[in-house]
C-alpha cells in the first residue's frame, strides 16, 4: 500500500507560480511512476505530468513549457512547479503512484485532491 499526501495549492493571480508538493509513504520502494492530474469542473480528470522512478517526464501539452515535474528520491516527494498559471489551469490536481512490488502486477494510488484556483 501506498499514501499520497497532497499539498501547496490555493489561489493564485493568472501569470503566478505555485508548487504543489506530494509526499509518498508505505510501499515506496516499488514505486514505477508518480504524476499529477486534474479534474476541472464538469471535466473529466487529465493527464498533467508524470515522472518515472528513472526520471523519465511527459506532460500534457496544455501545460509544456510552463510547469515542471521533479522528485525528490530521499524524501519520496514529487513536485509540480506551475509557471505563468492560466484560469482554465483551476482545477482539483491530484497525486497519482504506480506501484510494482513483483512482475506482472501493478497497483494504481490517489491522493485525496488539492484545489487549485487562478484569478483573472
Amino acid at each position: 500500500q501506498v499514501q499520497l499526501e497532497e499539498s501547496g495549492g490555493g489561489l493564485v493571480q493568472a501569470g503566478g507560480s505555485l508548487r504543489l508538493s506530494c509526499a509518498a509513504s508505505g510501499s515506496t520502494s516499488s514505486i514505477t511512476a508518480m504524476g499529477w492530474y486534474r479534474q476541472a469542473l464538469g471535466n473529466q480528470r487529465e493527464l498533467v505530468a508524470t515522472i518515472t522512478s528513472g526520471g523519465s517526464t511527459t506532460y500534457a501539452d496544455s501545460v509544456k513549457g510552463r510547469f515542471t515535474i521533479s522528485r525528490d528520491n530521499a524524501k519520496i516527494t514529487v513536485y509540480l512547479q506551475m509557471s505563468s498559471v492560466k484560469p482554465e489551469d483551476t482545477a482539483v490536481y491530484y497525486c497519482n503512484a504506480h506501484e510494482s512490488p513483483r512482475a506482472l502486477v501493478s497497483y494504481e494510488y490517489w491522493g485525496q485532491g488539492t484545489q487549485v484556483t487562478v484569478s483573472s
